[in-house]
């Protein structure tokens, strides 16, 4: 079995010497994702001409799930392939909006979940980070090609 890394086309560039996504055989691992764009900006922060800032957890996590589908799919692969996601939380007051989106893509025969609280993200203005693992067969994703 050989392993095939990928950076994909019109995704943030990582921050870092790693792919978006790696396929090992049937299996695929999703590096951690944010809401960060392509241009380095990111979904759910506003800054006011004072420089006031506001998050918003629910479109942070709806722009990772999406950002996720994305990554996904350049293996060929859905979110229905995902057997199990890790989410990390710079503040667990924010779980209850985190929860509301998650059930917006998934539920209770979605992948498995653990949700974990972290000091901090790369950057200051993240308040959610996935990773995920999906199983999409090898031969299926060579179909849909």
């Amino acid at each position: 079995m050989k392993a095939r890394a990928t950076l994909v086309a019109g995704k943030a560039t990582p921050r870092g010497a790693f792919p978006h996504i790696k396929r090992a055989g049937d299996f695929l691992f999703v590096s951690g994702t944010s809401s960060r764009r392509p241009d380095n900006s990111l979904d759910g922060v506003e800054v006011d001409a004072l420089g006031t800032t506001a998050l918003d957890i629910a479109v942070q996590t709806r722009a990772v799930i999406s950002n996720m589908r994305d990554i996904l799919a350049s293996e060929g692969a859905t979110l229905d392939d995902l057997v199990e996601v890790s989410t990390f939380l710079v503040n667990m007051n924010d779980f209850g909006g985190y929860n509301r989106v998650w059930a917006e893509f998934f539920d209770a025969t979605g992948p498995t979940r653990t949700t974990v609280a972290v000091h901090q993200l790369p950057h200051p203005h993240l308040l959610i980070e996935m990773k995920a693992i999906a199983f999409r067969p090898l031969a299926l994703s060579q179909e849909n090609e």
